[in-house]
Formats: C-alpha cells, structure tokens, sequence
C-alpha cells in the first residue's frame, strides 16, 4: 500500500530504485550523491534485490560498464554529480550514440573551481548536449517520481536514450521531507518488464555496437538521435498521464504557477520552482500579476509548452543556475528561440543566481523580479553576486 513516509531526496531515488529491480547498477561514489549508492547497495546485500552491483574504481569506469551492460540487455541504473560527471564526459555522447536507455541520477552540484560541494546546476548544463533525456525535480516527492517514470521514457521503443533524474544536491538530496510512496507491485507493472532491442547477448540475432563511422554514416546516425528526442516529448506526456491514473499526482513538461493571467513570468529550474512559488504568492499580495513556470523536461527540449506559457506575456525573466561566462545563462537563449515565432516577443531578461551554493531565497526573487515589473531591470543580472 501507499504510505506517507519521511525521507530525504537520495533516500528516495534508491528506494525508487528497490522498487524496480534493475539488473545492474555501477557506480562511485562523489557527495553528494553518495547515499543512493549507498543505500542502493544496503538493499543489494540484504537481498531485497536482485541486482548485480558492481563498484568500480572511477566513474568512468562507472559509466563504461553501464553502457556495456545495458548494450548486453540488462537494465542498468548509475549515479553521480559534479566532478563525477564531468569524469564521464567522454561516455555521456558515446552512451546516447549506442542508444541504450540507462538511468543516470544526478545530484545537481557545482563543478569545480574553484573547488565547491555545493548545489548549482553547472554539471547538468555541461551534458545538455550529449543525447540524454533529461528531467528535473523541484522536491523530494519528485525526485522520488521521475526516477520511476525515467525507465518507461528511456525504454519507449520510439526513444530508446538514457535518461538523467536531476535533484539539487543538498537542498533536495540531503533534505527530509514528506513523501507519498507508490506500491512495489504497482511499480513493477508500471515500469513493466524490460525488452532490450539489439542486445549483445542474444547470439541467435548477432549485432554490433559501437562501430566505427564515417562521414558517410555518422551525421545520419546522430540525426537518428534527433528523431527519437522529437518523439520522446510525446513520450513523455504518455507516460506522465499513466502515472497520473496510478498515482493521482499529474506531471506537465511544462510546470506553471499562477501563469494564465500573468503579465510576467519566471523560468527556473529545480527545487528553486518551488521559492519561485512563494515569490509569486509575495508578488501578487502587493497586486502584481506574476507566474513562473519549470521546464520539467528539460531534453528533449519543450519548445511549444514554452511558446504557450509566454505569448501575451509582457516580460519573461529565465533564472539560470549556471554560468556560460562571455554569454547569457545556458537556459536563456533556449527560451528566447522557444518564443521566436509568437506575434510579439515578450521582453527578454536573464538572471544568474545561487552558483556554488549561494543563497537562493525569496527576498532575492523578489527583488530582481520587481525590477522587470518595474521597467529598471538590466538585461542580464548577477543576483547576490558580491565583488
């Protein structure tokens, strides 16, 4: 049965875990990320799955296996952050290439330098490019979630890419909070039974992986890439809709808040939708008419929700976790072309905050966001940067 359960954000995504079974799991452990592994490989030894863990000696290391075990046939799960995944780099683009649908959860952390454990989203944002899904979470409850949903989305046979589950490090993956779980039996008819097309390990259809390509063969395997991020954003709303019947908690690609009569809208990511809200509720007691809105699916990217969430709209303001230095946040300039062909553009800003950890609170929110109602904005702001 369901159960209302305490529970921080790492806690949840092994657990998540659990519930499915995957065949294997590899992985290294880097904060802070580290309990899923943990935790993940607590349930391998007890017994209560049956799992194949294996924990290498990189993560690297990490994702090579995992790539070579889920080309094999397995359903293979893994996880890291920050510099852990910036190790990986070299697989993340190899990985998508091969189209195998591994679960990679993130512990979103600053990449270094200087050196820094704390929360930002300057790891997802380096891989955005690489061919992987890619959902984010506002709390612990979605964290738990997304890493249930994130098999049927990779696996789809019109998918058929990893996935990466992001959760804040720190903020989410260290924070307890209330969560409803969902029943073991109800997960595993819901994530279903893994059927891998083309696995290494089925000698009757012998198949390679991994080749070699010329030009003749690689831009039309990378476009093959293209296609199936088209469909998996139908992919997605499907699966968001079947987990809706079994769960009741509704997931949008696009998550709004107060936007339908808003003037002004923000766009965030992660747990800081969540302060977002609040900021909004802060806004409109002073009369303003002001929503926000989170990207939920992140890659493949939700271009048309996005249109639909500005047009009208006097002013967007993008919130970006991350530094793209000598540009605009990362996010920013993907918002500006998901608006390019509304009948007028809203006025375009773009804020940088809470890099490396810093504080990311309503008061700040509040502040900046006043200043586009207000016409005084810049149009980029480093918000509670101190020099």
């Amino acid at each position: 049965m369901p159960q209302d359960i305490a529970i921080n954000g790492d806690n949840a995504v092994a657990l998540a875990w659990k519930q499915i079974n995957p065949d294997v799991c590899a992985a290294y452990p880097i904060t802070p990320q580290t309990i899923i592994v943990e935790k993940f490989a607590e349930y391998v030894a007890n017994g209560e799955v049956d799992t194949e863990f294996v924990c290498v000696e990189s993560e690297h290391s990490a994702l090579t296996l995992c790539t070579s075990s889920a080309s094999a046939g397995a359903r293979t799960f893994t996880a890291t952050a920050s510099q852990g995944l910036a190790y990986m780099w070299e697989m993340l683009p190899i990985t998508a290439a091969m189209r195998v649908p591994l679960i990679m959860a993130v512990a979103n952390r600053a990449v270094s330098g200087p050196i820094n454990i704390n929360n930002d989203h300057g790891d997802a944002m380096a891989a955005r490019d690489c061919g992987w899904v890619m959902l984010f979470s506002e709390n612990v409850q979605e964290a738990y979630d997304m890493s249930l949903v994130a098999p049927r989305i990779a696996e789809h046979i019109d998918v058929q890419l990893p996935c990466m589950v992001n959760l804040d490090g720190f903020v989410l993956t260290h924070a307890i909070e209330r969560m409803t779980t969902v029943d073991t039996q109800a997960v595993r008819e819901f994530v279903g039974e893994h059927r891998p097309l083309y696995p290494l390990l089925d000698t009757k259809h012998p198949v390679s992986h991994g080749n070699m390509d010329g030009p003749d063969y690689y831009y039309p395997h990378k476009y093959q890439s293209v296609v199936a991020m088209e469909k998996a954003l139908e992919v997605c709303e499907g699966v968001f809709a079947d987990f809706k019947r079994i769960t009741g908690r509704e997931y949008k690609l696009v998550e709004e808040y107060m936007c339908d009569d808003a003037e002004y809208v923000a766009v965030i990511l992660g747990s800081s939708f969540g302060t977002m809200k609040a900021t909004v509720d802060r806004l409109r007691e002073k009369g303003l008419k002001v929503g926000c809105a989170m990207p939920r699916v992140f890659r493949p990217w939700p271009a048309e929700a996005l249109a639909k969430v500005m047009a009208g709209k006097k002013a967007v303001v993008v919130y970006d976790k991350h530094l793209s230095i000598g540009a605009y946040g990362p996010m920013f300039p993907e918002v500006v072309a998901a608006g390019s062909d509304l009948e007028q553009l809203p006025k375009m800003y773009n804020v940088i905050y809470g890099l490396g950890g810093a504080d990311a609170t309503v008061a700040g929110f509040e502040k900046s966001f006043e200043a586009v109602v207000n016409g005084t904005a810049q149009k980029i702001h480093y918000l509670g940067v101190r020099l």
